[in-house]
């Protein structure tokens, strides 16, 4: 039976898309330091998620199937972010190389998917499937936030990824709102009311 594992990043951001991740291992092909190191992603450090990133990319096609996908911005403002993130994940799961029997998900909801779907609760923290898709989904939209901030300096996205944290709070009032911001979230609301 295959069954795979689905998460996503990014859901709190004030900007950019949010990504999810979809993966399928063979547990009896993984290697002991990934198995034994795969944990959700928040718990791991920046560079011990590269590493298990790199090392999941590097799986053969009989060890592991793994796709990312992301709704927009402009997806998260009209669906909403957790449709979005529901949409990010049929994304992924409908990206795979491979047709899962049945999936996994991180969280209270599951998406549509063309098979039977169990939400798990901390699910990153108790299926090597979805820690997997945890940390490829982080390090995935990682990257992408970093790569946007070169189109966009000055809001620090490649340290901050786009959160609300004081710096980027700071450019928002400094340098005003990029294409890239939610603004169906009411921090952007607020800032654009302020310059209206």
């Amino acid at each position: 039976m295959t069954v795979i594992g689905l998460d996503e990043a990014g859901r709190g951001p004030w900007a950019g898309p949010v990504v999810a991740a979809a993966v399928w291992l063979d547990p009896t092909a993984l290697p002991t330091d990934l198995r034994g190191g795969l944990d959700d992603s928040k718990k791991l450090s920046a560079a011990r998620r590269d590493t298990l990133f790199e090392a999941l990319l590097a799986l053969g096609p009989d060890e592991a199937a793994i796709a990312p996908a992301e709704a927009s911005v402009a997806e998260i403002d009209s669906l909403n972010i957790l449709q979005a993130s529901l949409l990010a994940m049929q994304r992924a799961a409908a990206a795979l190389s491979l047709a899962a029997d049945a999936a996994l998900v991180d969280g209270r909801q599951t998406p549509v998917l063309p098979c039977p779907a169990r939400a798990v609760v901390k699910g990153d923290s108790r299926s090597l499937s979805i820690a997997a898709a945890s940390v490829v989904a982080k390090v995935s939209r990682d990257r992408r936030m970093a790569a946007l901030a070169g189109d966009y300096p000055g809001y620090g996205w490649e340290r901050n990824q786009g959160y609300g944290t004081p710096e980027h709070r700071a450019a928002i009032a400094r340098l005003g709102i990029t294409p890239l911001h939610r603004r169906s979230f009411r921090p952007i609301r607020e800032a654009l009311a302020l310059t209206s």
